[in-house]
């Protein structure tokens, strides 16, 4: 147990640093905003005249939000959000050159960058979606959060039943018109019109999201659990009230005991693995859990695979 935890904790800081090196190196400069609160810091860090600098910004932006997910959701994910939001906050300023003492670490002017934002801005663009949604998907994959947008989506899902998915869509486009709309009236743009800095952050985000997605589900869509246990009924009760998934209990019989008991059944995406079976081992540790790989799944709260 001890060595899963110290391991998450390692991961979480390798995404955060990930994540960080992206925003500071690949994006402040070029004026392409990634969305959620990340993007509401460069926005502001823009209409500060670039006085106060974006990670520091990001941080002070997520204390609030953090204490009111705590407030909302409770503290089980408190450490780790907490953590993780600090990571990132300082590796953006690390590698932007806004820490004082570090300016050496500027990776944002070096020769590489800056002939990329001269001569392909694109591929930039490109590169830095990858980095950002690797490290984002480091990150979720083990079990933590770099607070902001998913904080919101969380307690939205929570209070009022959006779907987070839908919950941060929303909010990235919003944020990027925000963002494009401060920059034009600082006239920021020094590579390319503001508008067109719009089409390649909605491009940013796009890329992320499927980043996200390959990483944590690979090329499958979801998975299957048969979860057989002596405590099926607090199981299935986890599962659709944490989860907010739907459980069938099918009847089975143990042929070596010659017992009967119910057989949870459970469809999830690969990125609710984790908490499924952080889930079943917190309630039975004895649990015989089965996993298998869904390919398509048509119904309520699954989209058809394009």
């Amino acid at each position: 147990m001890k060595k899963r935890i110290i391991k998450d904790y390692l991961m979480i800081a390798f995404g955060a640093l990930i994540m960080g090196l992206s925003i500071g190196v690949f994006m402040i400069d070029t004026r392409v905003v990634p969305g959620g609160v990340s993007g509401i810091a460069m926005a502001l860090h823009f209409l500060s005249d670039e006085s106060i600098p974006v990670g520091l910004m990001l941080w002070i932006m997520n204390i609030p939000l953090f204490i009111w997910g705590v407030k909302e959701l409770g503290w089980g994910f408190a450490i780790r959000t907490i953590f993780g939001f600090t990571i990132s906050a300082f590796s953006i300023d690390l590698f932007h050159g806004d820490v004082p003492g570090l300016t050496f670490l500027a990776l944002n002017k070096s020769e590489a960058i800056v002939d990329l934002q001269q001569n392909d801005f694109l591929f930039l663009i490109v590169i830095g979606a990858v980095l950002l949604g690797v490290g984002m998907a480091f990150v979720l994959k083990h079990k933590g959060t770099t607070g902001g947008a998913d904080v919101v989506a969380a307690i939205l899902q929570k209070r009022y039943g959006y779907k987070p998915g839908n919950a941060i869509m929303v909010m990235n486009i919003l944020i990027i018109l925000f963002a494009t709309l401060i920059i034009y009236q600082k006239q920021l743009s020094h590579f390319r019109p503001p508008i067109s800095l719009a089409f390649y952050a909605l491009l940013l985000t796009f890329i992320i999201s499927r980043i996200v997605d390959i990483f944590l589900d690979g090329f499958d869509y979801a998975r299957s659990a048969m979860i057989i246990s002596d405590k099926s009924k607090e199981i299935a009760d986890a599962i659709m009230h944490k989860l907010s998934r739907g459980a069938t209990a099918l009847n089975g019989r143990g042929l070596y005991l010659n017992s009967e008991r119910d057989i949870i059944m459970t469809i999830i995406t690969r990125r609710e693995l984790t908490l499924l079976e952080e889930l079943i081992r917190s309630i039975d540790p004895k649990a015989f859990v089965v996993i298998s790989t869904v390919h398509e799944v048509l119904g309520e709260g699954f989209k058809r695979r394009i």
